[in-house]
């Protein structure tokens, strides 16, 4: 891992710092780490401070009563999680979970309330932070209020053949995940990637997907469109 200082500019949250006032708020941070499927926070709890992800992902989720649980974003490093309890004093409004090792830095609440007293553009950048995870929040609601799940599928598809810089890549997580990220079941999953499969979209070799149609596939992704 880095020096404290170090990977706090890492962070777009802290890029602004001056070298004093990083080393100051990172002589406040404590390293924890977690393992894969540890969690960080339960959604409930009091917000005990902040949480500096400097290696590995995290997944951000909510749970219904029944217990099934809708993923609401996926969180790499370097970013951060649980800014907004800090400042309106209530407890974390989701879970937090590692995806896979994950090493983060911990700040307490009232350090980190210190620090944006003293340095008034560090809350300015905690309100983009937020405002940009709120954006993607309404785009998951409508998605999930107005979409059809072959439509958030497709969507979600091209996502990750974007994020891997063409059309084959490998699937990232299971179908029991895909259905969590898109607020859905397993089985309809399963399905609609067999439709996809059948009507030559894309083949799935393994993990490995490869978009065989991607103009059908875009079309089915239309169907999810949602504003940002």
């Amino acid at each position: 891992m880095l020096s404290k200082p170090a990977a706090l500019s890492e962070i777009a949250l802290f890029a602004s710092l001056s070298a004093s006032e990083a080393l100051a708020l990172s002589q406040r941070a404590v390293e924890r780490r977690f393992a894969a499927g540890e969690m960080l926070f339960w959604e409930g709890e009091p917000c005990a401070g902040i949480f500096l992800i400097l290696e590995g992902s995290v997944k951000i989720f909510k749970t219904s009563a029944a217990g099934r649980e809708m993923t609401l974003s996926m969180e790499t490093a370097p970013s951060t999680v649980a800014e907004l309890p800090l400042f309106d004093g209530g407890p974390y409004p989701a879970s937090v979970r590692a995806v896979g090792p994950v090493a983060t830095l911990f700040i307490n609440k009232a350090d980190f309330q210190q620090v944006c007293r003293q340095n008034p553009e560090v809350a300015l950048k905690i309100l983009a932070v937020v405002g940009r995870r709120l954006r993607h929040l309404v785009g998951v609601v409508e998605s999930i209020a107005f979409g059809s799940v072959t439509g958030r599928l497709a969507r979600l598809l091209l996502e990750a053949a974007s994020q891997g810089g063409g059309d084959e890549f490998d699937l990232p997580v299971t179908h029991q995940e895909l259905a969590s990220r898109l607020g859905t079941v397993r089985e309809v999953v399963s399905r609609n990637l067999a439709r996809f499969r059948a009507e030559g979209i894309v083949r799935i070799d393994d993990r490995r997907v490869h978009i065989l149609d991607r103009a059908a596939l875009e079309r089915e992704a239309e169907t999810a469109a949602g504003f940002r």
